[in-house]
């Protein structure tokens, strides 16, 4: 008893749409990147051989995207900011005198953008239950501060073990970019983010 070969082979036609259909992915992944992946080659490869940055180059790589809890109830997801540049810190609701700087330095950075203030989020990522007082939000006014559930979002960045000892910047496609010492030089970090908002035509 025998089979013919066509029961047994992808029709021609079907192959050949098997294949474009893998093409148009493929070009519609490297369409969604490509701002992304111009931005990082404009800042870090391609400039003056005595240009340095001050923020320390992170692995690229996406971050998840799980449901946050505002203080004050409601949802909150990183997701919401996308096409925005995101400043973004790591502290205890109690939020001692390191958190306080941190708070700051993300601050002070953003208004001296200027014009380009608003291209820029801040976000304030609670590690524990204790909740921020109010007279240290009515400072931060913009602030988007939100809880982990389960913590898992922490464990994607990139620290010693404590994920607090940073500040971080988001790229408008939600990928993680640099990262700033806790106590930071202010001028330094201004400056760093004045060229990438300047090399960057996203966010």
């Amino acid at each position: 008893m025998s089979f013919s070969a066509s029961s047994e082979q992808i029709p021609p036609h079907a192959a050949e749409q098997r294949r474009r259909g893998r093409r148009v992915a493929l070009l519609i992944l490297a369409f969604c990147a490509a701002p992304t992946v111009a931005a990082w080659f404009a800042y870090f490869v391609w400039q003056p051989q005595s240009r340095t940055n001050y923020g320390e180059l992170t692995e690229p790589r996406p971050l998840s995207d799980p449901e946050l809890r505002r203080p004050e109830g409601g949802s909150f997801r990183l997701s919401q900011l996308r096409g925005k540049w995101v400043l973004l810190q790591v502290d205890s609701g109690a939020c001692a005198d390191g958190c306080r700087r941190k708070l700051v330095y993300m601050r002070q950075a953003r208004l001296a953008l200027g014009k380009d203030a608003e291209r820029i989020e801040r976000v304030w990522l609670l590690s524990d239950g204790r909740v921020p007082a109010p007279a240290l939000l009515r400072e931060h006014e913009g602030l988007n501060v939100a809880r982990v559930p389960d913590g898992t979002l922490l464990g994607e960045l990139p620290a010693s073990g404590n994920p607090t000892g940073y500040i971080y910047i988001v790229d408008p496609m939600g990928s993680l970019m640099l990262r700033f010492p806790a106590d930071p030089d202010g001028r330094r970090m201004l400056r760093d983010l004045t060229r990438l908002l300047r090399a960057s035509r996203i966010g």
